[in-house]
């Protein structure tokens, strides 16, 4: 499944897992959300709910352009840099294009949607 992340009026694309958390988090969708800058390597946003991680791995090693739920938190991650494996970590997607966007300093408002095939 596609889904759109409009950023300060441009749309950036990612491709959503086959997986039970990845659909859970569609299943939030339309969102708006203030993402913050995390330790230099992320982007995070609370989400209003947490998601199932039934079948879902013990953890990731993140790279950049991963869409991933992080368990213990409950919040959304998006990497615009490589990061080590993180346990708790569950990959939603990949961005298609468009990680330069996340990778300016400071808050970013954005909506992510389905995209309509």
């Amino acid at each position: 499944m596609q889904i759109g992340i409009e950023i300060e009026g441009t749309t950036i694309t990612a491709t959503l897992e086959d997986s039970e958390t990845a659909r859970d988090f569609a299943s939030l969708l339309p969102l708006s959300l203030t993402l913050e800058d995390y330790a230099s390597t992320e982007k995070i946003s609370d989400l209003p709910r947490r998601l199932s991680t039934s079948g879902a791995p013990d953890g990731i090693t993140p790279k950049v352009g991963d869409l991933a739920y992080y368990a213990p938190w409950g919040n959304l991650a998006i990497f615009h840099k490589n990061f080590r494996y993180s346990s708790g970590l569950v990959k939603l997607g990949t961005l298609d294009l468009g990680i330069e966007l996340l990778r300016r300093p400071g808050p970013c408002k954005v909506t992510i949607r389905r995209l309509e095939r």
